[in-house]
């Protein structure tokens, strides 16, 4: 990616949704509602506070997360869809180990 967030802003990866519905109805992508859930791309280095002194980011390039609905500013860089917030409207950090949630990629590459 070429592209670096400034002070305490994070690019986000939105997680897919679900393409149907627990009926088995194929829901289109206009009417399926956006998950609240994604996976940090990259991090700026931190705000700074009243002293000048660098506040780090809590957040790492690979965290899953979960966001406010309203949260963000979608943008397209290099031909993908991502979102662009504030590290204050992040709620928190998810932890895949607990949750079962399985990351494609890893599973992907040890399939090869």
């Amino acid at each position: 990616m070429k592209f670096r967030p400034l002070h305490d802003r994070v690019v986000i990866r939105r997680a897919e949704g679900d393409t149907k519905s627990k009926g088995g109805v194929i829901i289109p992508d206009n009417a399926r509602e956006k998950p609240q859930e994604g996976e940090v791309i990259a991090v700026g280095p931190g705000a700074r506070d009243e002293s000048g002194a660098l506040i780090v980011p809590d957040l790492k390039a690979g965290d899953f997360i979960l966001f406010g609905k309203w949260s963000g500013t979608e943008v397209k860089i290099d031909g993908e869809d991502l979102l662009i917030m504030k590290e204050a409207d992040i709620m928190g950090i998810i932890d895949k180990s607990e949750t079962g949630i399985v990351d494609k990629t890893v599973a992907v590459k040890n399939a090869a």
